[in-house]
């Protein structure tokens, strides 16, 4: 089995991983790199899921890329558009030609004699073997299975009659028309798929167990519509970035600090967009806002589906699963053709790739993290996460950039190796995304890394600063160890101008 070394391994060719590697192209050009990617084609999440409606929770302005605009005035984008953005921004910067597709990665192993990673895969269709070396690993995975979605254990699941389906694994043409429809969840998936399916099917029944934030936006953005036809495309652009972020901020920071306010607020918009006499117990719920994800409707869709009574909404507990539908714990039957099981995600770190130092596994949920960038104890690696109270990829990218700036710094001190070092045991129990009260937050806090008790160890979700502590701070400081360059026969590899370097075409994979 060959091994392919290259300085820098990015895992991961979705919105973070065609971003990654656009800044290190561009920032560290003298560093040699590959994408490793599991799918046949780029997108990530947005190339996995298929169900009707899918789409972005966040605007594209701030979601997009700010080195290459998201060209439409679209506020929501649907998953097409959004995967052909992430495809042809890979084509515009010359980023294809180094991604290695269909390769399923099964462990990466830090060597500290070598100083560099090892990963092991195979190829998903040929299952020809491959082995990778790299000095600097970069986790682009995301947080959750690609393979599995969530799904609860329904008693009867296995008598009902009609199609039991999981968004994540949404069958290819299959038709729902005329077809009565139930929708278990009220999440973003939830509310896309009710608006979407309502008109075509017969009837779409939204059952939720409890209630969730909705929040209505403009579907196009009209103020930069006007502002084109007076200034110039990318100053347009800027600002309505600028104004998205500020804007969002506002929002979250808003929702912490007078949470009863921002409650009112919500509810009266969604108020003003149902029928007279409607019982607003089914969208108040029962925790205070940001405590999970607000969910976002362009134009009020879902409410206007509601109001035509094309679909409805049904709060309740599930008692069982019947063959003709869905028993409630209150004792009445919903009869249906399909039932749709929107009820989250299942989540997993660097795609479930075994991690090892010196061949001893690494747990990675029980590790602290750096600035959320590095992880504590772990040479040579970063894990890209990005913001769940904001758009994913403002995180995503100072995150690249951090890490650029990071390399060229031990490029230009002959640093071989940098480590983050937990000295003073800042670890606590609940995971990095313990701001957050959603279910699928709960059922993998196993899954995630620690939250430290103090900086630089504690995530913060705040986008001003964190572009403070990692795009203006200064590298160095008591956290990191950094392990400078030797010149003996056992490193021989690291230099340049000795190491071979297979340049990964499409073609080869």
């Amino acid at each position: 089995m060959k091994s392919t070394h290259f300085d820098v391994l990015i895992i991961g060719a979705g919105l973070s991983g065609i971003g990654m590697a656009y800044r290190l192209s561009r920032e560290c050009p003298g560093q040699s790199y590959a994408i490793l990617e599991r799918r046949a084609r780029i997108g990530g999440t947005w190339d996995l899921f298929t169900y009707p409606g899918i789409r972005s929770d966040s605007d594209m302005y701030s979601f997009g890329f700010d080195f290459n605009p998201w060209p439409s005035l679209q506020i929501l984008a649907d998953g097409p558009s959004i995967r052909n953005y992430i495809d042809s921004t890979a084509e515009q910067y010359d980023i294809k030609k180094r991604i290695h597709f269909g390769i399923e990665l099964t462990s990466a192993n830090w060597c500290s004699k070598k100083r560099l990673w090892t990963l092991i895969g195979s190829h998903c269709e040929s299952g020809t073997q491959h082995e990778y070396s790299c000095n600097f690993l970069i986790a682009c995975t995301g947080y959750y299975d690609h393979k599995e979605g969530y799904l609860p254990q329904f008693p009867g699941a296995e008598t009902f009659q009609g199609n039991f389906i999981h968004p994540q694994h949404w069958p290819e043409n299959f038709d729902y028309r005329n077809k009565r429809v139930i929708v278990i969840g009220s999440g973003a998936t939830a509310v896309t798929l009710v608006p979407e399916l309502a008109g075509t099917a017969k009837h779409v029944t939204m059952l939720q167990r409890s209630p969730s934030y909705i929040i209505s936006v403009p579907s196009l953005d009209k103020l930069s519509s006007v502002l084109l036809k007076f200034l110039p495309k990318s100053w347009v652009h800027r600002f309505g970035r600028w104004r998205n972020i500020k804007l969002q901020r506002w929002i979250f920071k808003a929702a912490k600090r007078w949470p009863d306010f921002i409650r009112k607020l919500l509810l009266k918009d969604v108020r003003k967009s149902l029928p007279d006499g409607f019982d607003l117990r089914h969208f108040t719920p029962n925790y205070k806002p940001w405590e999970q994800r607000l969910c976002v409707v362009p134009d009020g869709d879902l409410f206007t589906a509601i109001s035509s009574g094309n679909a409805s909404i049904n709060t309740g507990e599930i008692h069982s699963i019947t063959a003709e539908g869905i028993k409630l714990k209150s004792g009445q039957q919903l009869d249906t053709d399909v039932i749709i099981s929107a009820t989250g995600l299942k989540l997993q770190v660097l795609g479930g790739i075994a991690l090892s130092i010196d061949g001893k596994p690494v747990s990675f949920n029980e590790r602290i993290t750096y600035k959320a960038v590095l992880v504590e104890g772990i040479p040579n690696m970063s894990w890209v996460f990005g913001y769940t109270n904001a758009p994913w990829t403002l995180k995503a990218d100072i995150t690249a950039r951090y890490i650029c700036k990071l390399l060229n710094h031990m490029r230009a001190h002959n640093q071989q190796v940098c480590t983050a070092v937990d000295s003073e045991g800042c670890a606590e129990q609940e995971s990095v995304m313990s701001s957050l009260v959603s279910g699928y937050v709960k059922r993998a806090n196993k899954e995630l890394p620690r939250q430290g008790r103090t900086y630089p160890w504690r995530l913060s979700n705040n986008y001003e600063e964190d572009c403070k502590t990692l795009l203006n701070s200064e590298i160095e400081d008591e956290f990191l160890t950094f392990t400078v360059a030797e010149t003996s026969t056992e490193i021989k590899y690291f230099t340049p101008k000795d190491r071979h370097i297979e340049e990964p075409l499409q073609d080869k994979v």
